[in-house]
């Protein structure tokens, strides 16, 4: 079955100005990071592409047509001497007051492609900058990957309003390598814990672990990491902290393990920090070889309600099941600064080591395995 990306123009391959109508070659900008990682889509991936544009009023005194082709098809050249060719172009001219079900996000220009078995829709993709191109993909049963101009040059997706845009260069890391996200439930006689991850994402936390400050050392990870992280714990927390801890580490462990899948083009490697009076550094390598070097010393038995002896064991549950490489090293004076710091150097470690590079998509070793 075939996939489709359905690409909108104005705000996507191109930066919309203030009037919304690209009607001059003066007014043409393209949006950065669009060459190079759309035409490698297009040789690297069995996607068609299809683009869907509202032009409002085309064709009328308001948009004359001979100030819309010329700076149309220049576009159309530009695109094609990069290696991007649509194999179909539609365009809508219809004012949104028309309601016309041809105007995106209706699909009147999209029938070809609904309830047509030559076609999976639900393994394609919108790529677009607003609202309606949101809708269009639910309409069509499709997903959606929103680009905004202000994150082009941006590897991360940036959230603003609760609205997730992604960079080209990480629309298409996701559509070559995929998402990285993971699952993972583990029931015992002590604790019953679920953690899901995705290492793609913006740091989207909801965490619950019945200890406070577990939680709070957790949301680092999480925020720091840029990574969406759900955390559910019921531990028997009436016998001590020990379980809930060391379960969840090891949980967690297991699902960055799983969400790295085969660690193509991954960075490998991770980063120290100063929080007021301790300095903190943590260095991993995600090399398949557990190892755990902790240089840390806490003068407090408990910090909220978590044992300070527990933080070394959560770390060697996490390198354990992760099969991880973790140095942590840290020196200060505040307990509550010291931990938080190792915690906050741990994320943004794990943030260098995961980024993915689609351009040199291979393993970080020379023995050819991880």
């Amino acid at each position: 079955m075939k996939k489709i990306l359905f690409i909108d123009r104005d705000g996507t391959l191109i930066k919309e100005p203030a009037d919304e109508q690209i009607d001059s070659f003066e007014k043409l900008v393209f949006v950065e990071g669009m060459f190079r990682n759309l035409a490698f889509i297009r040789k690297n991936l069995d996607f068609e592409f299809v683009m869907v544009s509202n032009q409002d009023g085309l064709g009328t005194d308001s948009f004359p047509e001979d100030t819309f082709w010329p700076v149309h098809n220049f576009i159309l050249q530009t695109l094609k001497g990069e290696g991007i060719e649509f194999d179909e172009i539609l365009i809508d001219r219809h004012f949104p007051e028309d309601n016309h079900p041809c105007r995106k996000p209706g699909t009147g220009m999209l029938t070809k492609y609904i309830d047509n078995p030559e076609y999976d829709l639900a393994g394609s993709f919108v790529i677009g900058d607003r609202d309606s191109d949101a809708q269009l993909a639910k309409n069509l049963g499709c997903n959606f990957l929103r680009i905004a101009p202000e994150y082009a040059q941006v590897n991360v997706p940036e959230k603003k309003d609760d609205v997730v845009s992604y960079s080209w260069e990480k629309i298409a890391e996701l559509l070559f390598a995929g998402e990285r996200i993971a699952e993972i439930t583990r029931t015992t006689k002590e604790t019953d814990i679920t953690v899901k991850i995705n290492l793609d994402g913006t740091g989207k936390c909801d965490i619950q672990t019945g200890l406070g400050f577990f939680d709070h050392m957790l949301e680092q990870i999480g925020r720091h990491g840029m990574m969406d992280l759900y955390v559910r714990c019921n531990g028997d927390l009436e016998v001590d902290e020990h379980h809930s801890i060391e379960d969840t580490g090891i949980v967690l462990g297991e699902c960055i393990a799983k969400a790295l899948g085969d660690k193509r083009g991954i960075e490998r490697y991770g980063y120290s920090l100063p929080m007021d009076d301790c300095l903190c550094q943590v260095a991993l390598d995600f090399g398949g070889r557990p190892w755990l070097i902790w240089d840390a010393e806490f003068h407090r038995e408990k910090i909220g309600e978590m044992p300070t002896e527990m933080f070394h064991h959560f770390f060697k549950s996490v390198s354990d099941a992760s099969k991880m490489n973790l140095n942590i090293k840290a020196e200060g004076t505040n307990e509550h600064h010291k931990i938080e710091g190792i915690f906050k150097a741990f994320a943004r470690s794990i943030r260098m080591a995961v980024k993915r590079d689609i351009y040199h998509y291979q393993l970080p070793s020379t023995k050819g395995a991880l």
